[in-house]
């Protein structure tokens, strides 16, 4: 496997795979991977002849009052997982290499950049949505891969890659949990064993209103109520939101349906933590009203789901 630190090294490799008539996955993260990453460049492996993960812990994306600092960053235990789960190139560049001196373009998809996640961590989606334009034009890589359990930020990059007309193939790949239901996250290194039973909240609210749900329930103040009511029993845990909304505008609605994505952040001690999850088999089941040029291809034998422009990289 190759370490790649250049934008230019980057592209050459990407257009040397795709002239060759390899397609290409792209896998961005900011290291600390866990086994959510692994199933999201295993998807890639196992959709794409070529991988990259990226490895970049973007300072845009983080406020002053963040955690940038000590975000966790294990770079040789990244490549060790990145390689052995099918990566040919692990691309971690420097911010000069990204941020060139006096860069001042960034990308704000406006809307959706100031909710959810957006309203609470002014500037984030706008960092976000400018170092993943950044690896596509970099990558031009055929698709994707993200993690659903960033569902706020998914629909950031749906909308920006649709309005940029980046030819590229957005695949959403289900969210990977610990045994007692806590969703992976980079952050969760950061919990006590006393605030890592107390998070559990997180995940209970998830299944709570997903049994409601199953049950017939769509009204959402009764199901936001309901996961409300979790939050109350552990004082320890503090809210930022519960919300029901719709997936591709995250709006909030008031009946839930397909598409409806119902998302939870709070804070554990010092850790936000975020879990969510889709209602409905059939996942934004009117996406083509809300991102046209692109259509939706679940992929055969997970709950994987995909975006596809129909433009073209350079060749």
């Amino acid at each position: 496997m190759e370490i790649l630190r250049t934008v230019a090294e980057l592209r050459a490799w990407s257009r040397t795979q795709r002239n060759a008539g390899r397609t290409v996955g792209l896998v961005p993260t900011m290291g600390a991977l866990h086994a959510g990453h692994a199933s999201l460049i295993r998807a890639a492996a196992n959709g794409c002849d070529a991988v990259a993960v990226s490895v970049f812990v973007n300072p845009t994306q983080f406020g002053p009052n963040e955690d940038f600092a000590r975000y966790p960053r294990t770079f040789d235990a990244d490549c060790a997982l990145a390689e052995g789960e099918g990566a040919e190139v692990v691309f971690a560049p420097s911010v000069e290499d990204l941020y060139p001196g006096g860069a001042a373009a960034f990308v704000e998809v406006e809307g959706l950049s100031s909710r959810l996640d957006g309203a609470s961590r002014p500037g984030h989606f706008r960092g976000v949505a400018t170092v993943v334009a950044k690896l596509l034009i970099a990558a031009e890589p055929d698709r994707a891969y993200f993690g659903q359990k960033d569902a706020a930020q998914v629909a950031v990059l749906r909308r920006m890659a649709t309005d940029l007309l980046l030819p590229v193939e957005i695949v959403v790949c289900p969210i990977v949990r610990e045994g007692d239901g806590l969703a992976l996250s980079s952050r969760n290194i950061y919990l006590s064993a006393e605030e890592r039973a107390w998070a559990l909240v997180l995940s209970r609210a998830v299944r709570l209103v997903e049994s409601l749900v199953a049950g017939g329930e769509r009204r959402g103040d009764v199901l936001l109520e309901a996961a409300r009511g979790l939050f109350a029993g552990v004082p320890e845990v503090r809210v930022d939101y519960i919300e029901l909304a719709d997936w591709g505008t995250l709006l909030p609605v008031e009946v839930a349906g397909p598409g409806t994505l119902f998302a939870v952040a709070a804070w554990v001690g010092a850790t936000r933590l975020i879990d969510n999850f889709i209602i409905g088999p059939q996942v934004l089941a009117q996406e083509e009203r809300d991102i046209e040029g692109y259509s939706r291809q679940p992929q055969t034998g997970d709950e994987s789901r995909r975006w596809e422009s129909e433009a073209a990289w350079p060749a």
